[in-house]
């Protein structure tokens, strides 16, 4: 192979336009169930391959060429979004033994500090200072971070290059001495009660966590508990929030099965709860002599149960919030006297508190027609109030306690926006679609008050639709730089997501994911029928799952979009599930389904968005790479950008941009984060012709 498909110079002529680099085409031909298949970009998988790396490279000049009349517009949203920034900063800290907790940022500087006091006047100690820590690294991440419960170890995990190989290291907080062991490639950890033993999972070859070890501090050699040996199942440990009990929690898609150990017990023998059955997932916490599961082993939505942790067997399980077709039961917080429950109910989050004292229980009431909510950390059992986040596509992160005892709610803390931002200036609105076979699909959107429906408005429309995950309704400042500007920003709440339950879920994956991308199509529709936009106004955006969305949607419906962003797009969907040695094939063949099936292989052809690829328009699109992501390896997006240019008869900008030092979610430093989302927005705004 010679390289002559990399250019040699994309400036050396400024005054042409600056032309693509072409990637060679090696033809790699493969029968699947009778089927053959021609990649001709199989060979840009080689990562260090030399001229990989250069053709890579050269994607990069060439979009940084094309986008240079961008550049001043750039540094303005930099500026922009950085000024709305309270870089000096701390959040709202919380107890745990008798220390306060919190991190801090400091103007200027890439990643927080972590720290700690004995009480609001006390000095602050420093446990972890990511800016030093970092240093010699452009990418870095902490993952774990568990204190003994004594207060003197700290464990915790780190990554410098993005891949998601995380190593466990102890610091002894009294001495701030590093200990000399380390651990590679770790997952979760837990402290087992004596303060001395360590309980952590590492991962396989496929990134997969898959083996419990119990290391004793000091000691020479740690000890292997347990190995997961079917492949779709992850293993993860936790402590519960009473201290009593250590959980191992093997989880597959749809099933799970947990172990457990008392605390103070650390080198006593697991127990089993009950055993793995196909389609059943439970979920365990703790309080007094019971122990509390969510479970779906009676319908998809889950119920509430109890049983006594001296024999926790299903037939000793007590209902005591039953399934609800309409409700879907979420997640779970036990405490000393009362327990929270997450919910979802008409596609909103619920939080439902009861208390155990008076057996009362209330949800909390929430103001707006479209938010979100999340936990916050409540590290203590004996807590009197449940700290939580709320925020919404105008609402600034706010930071909430619920006491109990007064069934009310009070603000701590709401993220300040500066630079004048007032959300009284902005609508936000909850408004549905009508999907091809009837369903409603919600849809969440803001912009700025003012804005005529008359179709002239950009919009900036976003969605995932996998996993069960529901599509956060989040407040973000950056986006204030599109609103200002006169684009509205919508997202698709549809089917493969959470948002209505399981059901919801169900109804867009394996044979039925092409519900994801008619519901998605079904909500741009929508959005140009009633007038918020129009179709050379509308930009859609999809990150991982998400960017096969983008792929699928924009290989069915090219005419409804004016440009495409795709975020590390899993858009190589056939070749990656074929290759069960890739980190996440084997546990998601029950999310896409296994191509070695010849009906699933047969579905999954009919929207793989690479597989799809075909000689016609396509609308102007960014890509975004990242050549260490361990989630969607580089190549995908590569390959398929390649695919995409030799065939596409329009002249629309493709442009594929890859972050060389960094993962799955970009670069890890908050600043370098922001310059890297003014390439999005710039091009957004370009594409949709507004001026600066």
């Amino acid at each position: 192979m010679t390289a002559t498909h990399v250019p040699q110079s994309l400036s050396a002529q400024p005054a042409e336009a600056p032309k693509p680099p072409v990637a060679e085409k090696v033809p790699k031909v493969d029968v699947v169930h009778g089927d053959q298949r021609v990649d001709d970009y199989y060979w840009l998988r080689e990562k260090t391959n030399p001229e990989v790396r250069a053709y890579v490279e050269a994607e990069n000049a060439y979009a940084d060429a094309v986008l240079k009349p961008t550049a001043a517009l750039r540094e303005k949203l930099y500026k922009e979004m950085v000024g709305r920034i309270q870089e000096t900063d701390v959040s709202v800290p919380y107890r745990k033994d008798g220390y306060l907790y919190y991190t801090r940022t400091e103007q200027g500087k890439q990643y927080p500090i972590y720290c700690r006091k004995g009480d609001q006047d006390a000095p602050e100690q420093v446990l972890l200072d990511l800016n030093e820590m970092a240093r010699g690294h452009q990418y870095f991440a902490v993952s774990a971070f568990e204190v003994s419960d004594d207060g003197r170890y700290l464990a915790y995990s780190t990554d410098t290059t993005g891949f998601r190989v995380y190593t466990l290291y102890v610091k002894d907080l009294e001495t701030d001495a590093i200990m000399p062991e380390h651990r590679d490639d770790v997952d979760t950890v837990a402290w087992a009660a004596d303060n001395r033993t360590l309980f952590y999972t590492t991962k396989d070859s496929a990134k997969r966590p898959y083996r419990l070890w119990r290391q004793r501090l000091g000691a020479n050699q740690d000890e292997l508990l347990y190995e997961e040996t079917d492949e779709r199942f992850n293993v993860s440990v936790n402590r519960t929030r009473s201290r009593r009990y250590v959980f191992l929690t093997s989880a597959s898609l749809t099933a799970t099965e947990v172990r457990w150990l008392p605390a103070n017990q650390p080198g006593g023998a697991w127990r089993l709860v009950a055993e793995r059955r196909p389609g059943v997932e439970y979920y365990l916490d703790h309080r007094g002599d019971r122990f509390y599961i969510r479970t779906n082993d009676r319908g998809r939505n889950f119920r509430l149960a109890a049983a006594p942790v001296d024999d926790p067997r299903p037939e000793n399980w007590q209902e005591i919030v039953p399934h609800r077709p309409d409700v879907m039961l979420d997640g779970m917080h036990f405490f000393r006297d009362f327990y929270v429950l997450e919910e979802r109910e008409g596609g909103l989050p619920q939080l439902r508190v009861t208390d155990l004292r008076s057996g009362e229980t209330q949800r909390v009431a929430f103001p707006e027609p479209a938010y979100e909510i999340s936990t916050e950390n409540n590290a203590e059992f004996e807590a009197t109030a449940f700290r939580y986040l709320y925020e919404s596509l105008v609402t600034p992160k706010s930071v909430f306690d619920y006491v109990v005892k007064k069934r009310e709610s009070k603000l701590l803390k709401r993220t300040p926006v500066l630079g004048g931002y007032d959300p009284a200036n902005y609508t936000s609105e909850r408004i549905y679609a009508t999907a091809t076979d009837g369903t409603r699909i919600p849809i969440s959107l803001v912009y700025r008050k003012g804005s005529k429906r008359d179709g002239k408005q950009p919009a900036y429309l976003l969605g995932y639709g996998a996993y069960g995950w529901a599509y956060p309704v989040t407040f973000n400042s950056n986006r204030v730089s599109l609103l200002d500007r006169g684009v509205l920003v919508a997202i698709a709440h549809i089917r493969g997501g959470g948002e209505m339950g399981k059901a919801w879920h169900d109804q867009g994956r394996m044979l039925q994911k092409r519900n994801t991308f008619t519901d998605f199509i079904s909500a741009a529709e929508h959005l140009v029928r009633e007038k918020y936009t129009s179709s050379d106004r509308l930009v859609i955006e999809g990150t991982s799952a998400g960017g096969l969305l983008m792929g699928a949607v924009t290989n069915m419906r090219p005419d409804l979009f004016k440009a495409v962003i795709a975020r590390v797009p899993f858009v190589d969907a056939i070749n990656t599930m074929l290759d069960s040695s890739l980190p996440l094939t084997v546990p998601e063949f029950e999310e896409w389904g296994n191509p070695a099936k010849p009906d699933e292989y047969a579905y999954m052809k009919s929207y793989c968005p690479y597989t799809n690829l075909a000689a016609k328009d396509y609308p102007a699109m960014f890509v975004r790479s990242s050549f260490n992501d361990s989630q969607v390896m580089y190549w995908e997006p590569t390959k398929c950008v390649a695919k995409m240019r030799s065939l596409r008869t329009d002249k629309n900008p493709l442009l594929l941009h890859t972050l060389i030092e960094a993962g799955h979610g970009g670069a890890s430093g908050r600043y370098d984060y922001l310059r890297e989302l003014t390439y999005e927005y710039s091009f957004l705004l370009w594409q949709v012709g507004i001026p600066e």
